[in-house]
């Protein structure tokens, strides 16, 4: 790849420039999904944009006693983690900066905002914070084991680590929300904890510690904040079509798509999955830390080792 092309692919497509477009895309798909649900208006097509502007302006306040530092770089970090991760996906074809092994870096990647959420919560000098921070971190381990165990899955059936790898063995072949259809559900519950979104919005329980580890984050921190976790659920809808939807790739094809039909099949299946989180969120209610312990490493983590033990089966069959 050409220094122009990779710079093209870094800064505009499907780099930065798009991922913050596709993000405040997708929060209002889903702030007016979830509003129809509940007999509301919703926002207009613009109000995340919007809102990300107005908070940008917005004075930054320094709680005594705070670490600024720590509060300052941790909302660059998190978008940082998820963006770079984002460009390991195929949003339009196999992407040039993926590699043997790109799945587990992403998973890393998407991993650090919760740390993020952290060393925020903790560094604010605030109890409601603190509370927040430590509710997501184990929240965390709790969701996490079943989220990499479906996400595996796919790897080992498809017997690559690269993202790109597993979305080119589903050409011509059925795709691993077909064959791994417990795989996806685990996936999707997980994303939808890892997003903190209802009914695992624990960390930032409105009615219980204020907006948990947010809660002294204000002005442009907040809003960059706002941004990662808009682009960890676009990177994590776009993660679990690669893996189990065939990405860019139409159905029934064995050909690899261009570079414009691939983006349209990538776009609706990101859509498809926030869809189903949306309904999840707003037809649910939040639950609490001990139910989701329980629930997480019952239940999830069964369905998760199930769905793993009857990937040789599938190997062998698929042969």
């Amino acid at each position: 790849m050409t220094v122009p092309a990779l710079l093209l692919h870094l800064l505009v497509f499907p780099g930065l420039l798009f991922l913050v477009s596709w993000s405040l895309a997708l929060e209002w798909v889903d702030r007016k999904v979830a509003a129809r649900m509940q007999s509301r208006v919703g926002p207009p097509p613009l109000q995340p944009l919007a809102d990300f502007v107005k908070l940008l302006g917005k004075e930054v306040i320094q709680p005594g006693g705070a670490g600024g530092r720590v509060l300052g770089l941790a909302p660059l970090l998190s978008f940082a983690s998820v963006a770079t991760a984002f460009l390991l996906l195929p949003v339009s074809g196999s992407s040039p900066l993926g590699f043997q092994g790109d799945l587990v870096v992403a998973l890393y990647l998407l991993t650090v905002p919760t740390v993020a959420l952290l060393l925020v919560g903790w560094s604010s000098s605030n109890v409601f914070a603190a509370v927040g921070g430590v509710r997501a971190v184990t929240q965390m381990f709790i969701y996490e084991v079943p989220f990499y165990l479906a996400l595996l899955g796919p790897a080992l059936l498809a017997g690559s680590w690269s993202v790109s790898g597993i979305v080119e063995w589903q050409a011509g072949r059925p795709w691993m929300g077909i064959l791994q259809p417990v795989g996806l559900l685990v996936g999707l519950v997980g994303l939808q904890a890892k997003l903190e979104r209802t009914p695992f919005d624990i960390p930032e329980a409105e009615t219980e510690i204020v907006a948990g580890p947010l809660t002294e984050l204000t002005g442009r921190r907040l809003a960059v904040m706002h941004l990662a976790k808009d682009a960890l659920l676009a990177a994590g809808c776009a993660l679990l079509a690669a893996l189990f939807l065939g990405g860019p790739l139409r159905p029934f094809s064995a050909a690899l798509p261009g570079a414009v039909e691939g983006f349209l099949w990538f776009a609706a299946k990101t859509l498809l999955l926030l869809l189903v989180l949306s309904t999840m969120r707003a037809a649910t209610a939040r639950i609490r830390i001990d139910q989701l312990d329980a629930w997480g490493w019952k239940v999830l983590c069964s369905l998760a080792l199930a769905q793993m033990a009857l990937v040789p089966f599938l190997a062998s069959w698929m042969e």
